[in-house]
């Protein structure tokens, strides 16, 4: 198929988050034995299926296996380059911590007209409840949400600013008629350096066709949290679930589920080997040195490697954020592919010579 932009394209789920990335080193592997016999440096392949959950089964198997898994550098095929006529480098992720929670009144659905006025309206509280996370100008109202939460310097600050970003041209891409957020900050300052709280969903009550004037018993919502570097995702959801209990409404019950699992934020240092051979290989492939971005999304294996083994990551990927990751139109560009395979193989051989 063929995208607005007239590349050859590969359209199916996970096409770009995170099969086509992944096949890169798989078939540079498969090249380097067809016609060297052997790989440049020494590989261990670690196939992990549970990122979009958190990788709640990963920690104990690192813990487990540290000499299994011995290396000098993690290298990632998740992370996505941050725009297609930009090679860039993701030096930075945030993580993520999440809760369900659940607003009770009556022991069932009433009638609105015999019971209206007279006991509380589960999604009236649900609304109200849920505003109270936020102030009206964007910033998070949880007491110590920002507890420890690091400033950026202003070298990191004009590096962001640097950047050939607009934020008209990021609006006519989603569609969106303002941006909204924490004050004081840039768009890419708040997407990808500063902490968030997010609803995900609200539902309850009558959903079918026509009209069923109840007034439900419960009400539900999702919340998830994406955090920075010295942000705990148990300490934050503590102090989300003491804030929604601080302000439940009159006439309602709460009810809090902790999400299954959190991650933490990810930043390498910017003199890391790993990252030096990894712009260098972008450079002989696009005849620019790459920029240098950070990720809004999660990717838990990076602080798992950090914490329990003290190795740094090296997301290295060739699908772009504009690839419609997680939708049913997901696609990944063919020529991505080629240039991947060429930059692997560069950037694999690099770290050959630098281990010689």
């Amino acid at each position: 198929m063929v995208c607005p932009r007239g590349s050859v394209t590969v359209r199916a789920r996970g096409a770009s988050d995170d099969k086509g990335p992944m096949l890169i080193p798989i078939k540079v592997a498969e090249a380097f034995f067809a016609v060297a016999g052997a790989l440049p440096l020494n590989v261990k392949c670690l196939f992990e299926g549970e990122e979009e959950i958190s990788s709640p089964s990963l920690e104990s198997f690192i813990e487990s296996n540290k000499t299994l898994l011995a290396a000098d550098v993690v290298l990632s095929a998740d992370g996505a380059m941050w725009r297609i006529d930009e090679p860039s480098l993701t030096v930075g992720s945030r993580g993520i911590t999440g809760l369900e929670l659940t607003l009770t009144a009556a022991s069932k659905d009433l009638h609105s007209g015999r019971h209206g006025g007279a006991v509380a309206n589960p999604l009236h509280a649900m609304a109200q409840l849920i505003a109270s996370l936020h102030d009206e100008e964007g910033r998070v109202a949880v007491p110590g949400f920002y507890d420890g939460v690091r400033d950026l310097t202003p070298d990191e600050r004009a590096e962001i600013a640097a950047l050939p970003f607009d934020d008209r041209t990021y609006l006519a891409q989603v569609g969106a008629p303002a941006t909204f957020g924490e004050p004081g900050y840039s768009t890419l300052e708040r997407q990808w350096t500063r902490p968030t709280l997010e609803v995900n969903g609200m539902w309850g009550g009558y959903q079918g066709p026509g009209q069923k004037t109840v007034i439900p018993s419960e009400a539900h919502a999702k919340v998830s949290c994406r955090l920075v570097p010295d942000q705990e995702p148990d300490t934050t959801l503590r102090a989300v679930a003491r804030h929604l209990e601080s302000h439940v409404p009159p006439g309602t019950r709460l009810s809090v589920t902790p999400g299954d699992h959190g991650a933490r934020a990810y930043r390498i240092p910017a003199d890391h080997f790993g990252l030096r051979a990894a712009s260098a290989a972008l450079s002989a492939v696009y005849g620019k040195a790459p920029a240098v971005v950070r990720m809004g999304g999660t990717v838990p294996i990076s602080e798992l490697f950090k914490r329990h083994m003290g190795l740094e990551t090296v997301f290295f990927s060739f699908s772009t954020a504009d690839e419609d990751f997680h939708a049913p139109n997901e696609f990944f560009r063919v020529h991505r592919l080629h240039e991947g395979l060429e930059a692997w193989a560069r950037y694999w051989t690099t770290l050959g010579e630098r281990r010689a």
